[in-house]
């Protein structure tokens, strides 16, 4: 999601050089070709690509040049989904997200994101150095259905008491997600196209597209549906996450599946843990309304002071990358994360909506 203006593949992997395949628990990634493309030894990698839904805003500790610095707020985090793998012998995960970016600046797209060129073009970089496992995409949602912006305009319904986001938004919501499929069909278009140039056939490494997970519910703790946590009034809370995030869950699937790609739903990971849905925020996974007061002390940082609210913290970023990298381990084309009887997020496969 683009950024609120107003808020464990547990496994052994061991590298068959005979045999020409990396094996990460029970999956094999075959090996690229010798040339061109990396070298046979070059270090092993896994890169994110998309907005702030894998950026890792909300998680905190952003990397430095990435908090505002010369205008630059991708806000990547070390919390981020991405560093939560548990993949032991991959020598490095990597981050090109940032938070806000449509699908053009993930793609091959002339669009610059908090003075940050296009995603797909750092890619092209990385896969001749390095040895691309898999790349991952959270993309979509800043296109026409410019999510960060519905929840803003939530928040403001219930501040001004005027009609509700659900209604100013709702009937448009689906042509908003169906105009954004071709835009990141495009984008995943791009990064085959970055990969193939650098030597790698789609054999060579996984493409996975995710999707969006509900960052509130209806189910808010009491005191919590104000100021305090999600001044968010409840036909708004129950349109989010009733018609708005699994719209926008098919769009993206639709798009995963056009592309042919991998596709991990995230749309129900977060299930009794959204924002404001315990009196306790470290067992949610998602901020809460956030204010960086410091931040509003600044002309420059002041526009970007509520950036983090509704997105996955730190421990949301744990879970969903746990899920993930279960999901890598898998032969499967498409997953759900859903939370096992251990309480915590497990990638259950699944061909279709549910």
């Amino acid at each position: 999601m683009r950024p609120s203006t107003g808020g464990a593949l547990l496994g052994l992997v061991v590298l068959l050089l005979a045999g020409g395949l990396v094996l990460v628990g029970d999956h094999r990634f075959p090996l690229p070709r010798a040339l061109p493309g990396p070298p046979q030894d070059a270090r092993q990698v896994v890169v994110a690509m998309g907005d702030s839904s894998i950026s890792g805003e909300g998680a905190g500790d952003y990397e430095a040049g990435t908090d505002g610095e010369d205008g630059n707020w991708c806000h990547r985090s070390p919390n981020a989904s991405i560093h939560e793998l548990a993949m032991p012998t991959i020598d490095r995960a990597i981050n090109l997200a940032c938070s806000g970016a449509p699908s053009p600046q993930v793609g091959l797209g002339d669009v610059e994101q908090y003075t940050e060129p296009s995603q797909a073009q750092r890619l092209a970089r990385i896969a001749t150095t390095d040895r691309v496992v898999a790349v991952v995409v959270a993309s979509g949602a800043n296109d026409e259905p410019a999510f960060s912006h519905v929840l803003d305009d939530c928040v403001q319904a219930w501040i001004s008491n005027t009609r509700s986001c659900a209604a100013n938004v709702g009937k448009d919501w689906q042509r908003r997600v169906n105009a954004m499929v071709p835009k990141l069909i495009r984008a995943l278009t791009d990064i085959r196209t970055v990969m193939r140039n650098a030597g790698y056939r789609s054999t060579d490494y996984e493409l996975v597209v995710q999707s969006y997970a509900a960052p509130i519910s209806p189910k808010i703790a009491t005191g919590l549906q104000d100021l305090s946590g999600c001044p968010i009034r409840s036909e708004d809370l129950r349109w989010v996450r009733d018609k708005a995030v699994p719209v926008l869950t098919e769009g993206v699937r639709a798009a995963a599946a056009k592309a042919g790609v991998r596709f991990l739903d995230l749309s129900a990971a977060g299930i009794g843990h959204e924002a404001c849905s315990n009196p306790d925020p470290r067992k949610e996974w998602f901020s809460r309304l956030t204010v960086r007061w410091t931040d509003l002390e600044k002309d420059d940082r002041a526009t970007h002071a509520l950036q983090a609210s509704f997105h996955p913290n730190a421990l949301g970023h744990k879970e969903f990358g746990a899920c993930l990298g279960e999901f890598l381990n898998t032969e499967d084309q498409a997953a759900k994360c859903l939370a096992g009887p251990d309480g915590n997020l497990h990638a259950a496969a699944t061909v279709g909506p549910t």
